[in-house]
């Protein structure tokens, strides 16, 4: 019996440590990556899923068709709960002032609130619509609000920006990825 004790002690001695080792192992592996910051799209280079949603408000709606029409476009999935796509809204104007078609999908929303944020902040989409229960944001993959696709003349993703579009973001990443789409 006191053999069997001390073969036990060494295991119980040694298995924190591995389990230490293997952990500190998986941290560097992660802190190493290309760009830590970068969620992988599966749709880049590829046709922009189809669209379940529903109509929003006035104005146009928001149609699968818009999507696979000649000219580069955004489609932009946003929230009036979403403090980033408040911060991000500027730059939303800024690029429909430039010519950019934006399409908008309110993820989650209360259509009266959804309503007020773009009365309160302007609308700066060409056509709008609603995905009340995500169905949309899930095909598209989306991890939250706000993420926005660049999406060239075929209906192809260019770009998939996950995270509210900041003035450099919009000079290093959005409109790099519009000039690219715009070529293509």
């Amino acid at each position: 019996m006191a053999d069997e004790a001390k073969r036990k002690i060494p295991l119980l001695m040694v298995l924190p440590p591995l389990i230490f080792l293997a952990l500190a192992a998986l941290f560097l592996v992660g802190m190493y990556r290309e760009d830590p910051d970068v969620l992988p799209s599966t749709f880049a280079g590829k046709p922009a899923p189809a669209l379940q949603v529903e109509p929003f408000g006035e104005g146009e709606a928001l149609q699968d068709a818009m999507l696979r029409a000649p000219g580069v476009k955004l489609v932009n999935f946003w929230a009036s709960w979403c403090a980033p796509c408040r911060a991000e809204h500027p730059q939303l104007e800024a690029m429909q002032d430039a010519g950019v078609t934006i399409y908008g999908i309110n993820y989650k929303d209360e259509p009266a609130k959804a309503r007020g944020f773009l009365e309160e902040l302007g609308d700066p989409y060409a056509a709008k619509a609603t995905d009340p229960v995500g169905r949309t944001a899930l095909d598209w993959g989306v991890y939250g609000v706000p993420e926005t696709f660049v999406i060239d003349g075929k209906g192809q993703v260019v770009l998939r920006f996950p995270g509210p579009i900041t003035v450099s973001i919009l000079q290093d990443k959005i409109l790099p990825a519009i000039q690219s789409a715009a070529v293509e």
